[in-house]
């Protein structure tokens, strides 16, 4: 049983759906996706896999990662209505928070670019549960990076760690003896951690909570000492400062992308 498969089960039950059934046999229908409002679409494919799931037939009219206005028909559905009614919901649930992702990952990006062509804008691991490669998907469909995926692909030391060891250095050392093969990344608070961080050769120094002159000034000083380091910034980074970070970060990460985004509209309508 894939992740569909148990979406779809937390809607249909053991029963299924008990009112189109009560309603319906085999009739056939036609149904439109329309969007309700100008975004970029995200979501389309795991929409096709569930009306496939249900016994309909998808065409998509769009790609994921596209711009459309709004009235667009992005896919055109097929099938008894039975088999549509059981997944509209749910399609529509993937199309609507993914696209929502994907169209403000697209603002920020295009924000921060026009500022400074090589920045990243990265979603973190604020996700909501069993939907967490859905949401990082659509960061990447709108122009965003995945950043690290669990605590499983990526070392990152942050404050905890570092609390509990005792020392910037001494977590690096521990873990360089034991990791080679992974990116390793360190959350910093302060100037003497960071520059600790950078002459230990870590891939990544990420600066928490700094105001864009600390940061930027902090940058210049790991820069001095370790030209080959990427700087992170993140915490307290919003759509309204992003654009202050975007000079001198190589990558802006924000939990926003994936906590606090507002779904795009989607419905559907048989015709």
């Amino acid at each position: 049983m894939d992740d569909i498969d148990r979406f779809l089960n937390e809607d249909l039950g053991d029963e299924g759906d008990v009112t189109s059934d009560s309603l319906f046999a085999d009739e056939i229908a036609k149904a439109y996706v329309i969007a309700k409002e100008d975004c970029v679409v995200a979501g389309l494919e795991e929409l096709k896999i569930v009306f496939e799931k249900t016994g309909a037939r998808a065409k998509l009219n769009v790609e994921d990662g596209g711009s459309v206005k709004k009235d667009a028909v992005v896919a055109e559905i097929n099938g008894s209505i039975r088999s549509i009614l059981k997944g509209e919901r749910l399609a529509l649930n993937f199309v609507c928070k993914m696209s929502g992702i994907a169209t403000e990952t697209k603002k920020l990006v295009d924000k921060c670019k026009v500022i400074n062509p090589k920045v990243k804008v990265a979603a973190t691991r604020k996700t909501t549960p069993g939907f967490r490669k859905y949401e990082k998907k659509a960061v990447v469909l709108g122009g965003g990076e995945a950043h690290r995926y669990g605590l499983y692909d990526a070392v990152l030391i942050k404050d905890n760690h570092l609390k509990c060891v005792g020392s910037v250095d001494r977590a690096i050392e521990q873990i360089k003896r034991k990791i080679t093969d992974k990116t390793i990344e360190i959350e910093v608070e302060n100037e003497q951690d960071a520059c600790t961080a950078a002459k230990m050769n870590v891939d990544v120094i990420m600066l928490d909570n700094f105001n864009p002159k600390d940061g930027e000034m902090l940058a210049k000083k790991i820069r001095d000492i370790n030209d080959k380091v990427l700087i992170e910034m993140s915490g307290s980074m919003t759509p309204g400062n992003i654009a202050s970070y975007a000079s001198f970060a190589d990558r802006i990460s924000l939990g926003y992308l994936t906590h606090s985004v507002e779904a795009r509209d989607f419905s559907l309508e048989i015709v």
